[in-house]
């Protein structure tokens, strides 16, 4: 997390954001300056169970990592 006060404007934000859904690791969110993926790949895990998930569905074909999607639907009330 990235948090605290810039003068008067608060900064609160997910530096990375991973989750583990169907036995693979999404990342979601990856604001590090090297990659987290890399990261992930040197502690064992195999780019086939990577997934982009920043990466919209079509662009991760073209990324060497895995090409999961998942359904997820949100409804706002």
């Amino acid at each position: 997390m990235s948090l605290g006060w810039e003068n008067v404007r608060r900064i609160h934000g997910c530096i990375v954001h991973i989750d583990i859904i169907d036995g693979m690791v999404w990342i979601q969110r990856n604001g590090t300056e090297d990659g987290i993926a890399i990261e992930l790949e040197q502690a064992g895990i195999p780019k086939k169970n990577i997934v982009l998930g920043f990466h919209e569905p079509d662009v991760r074909q073209h990324t060497g990592y895995a090409v999961a999607q998942i359904a997820v639907f949100f409804r706002w009330t």
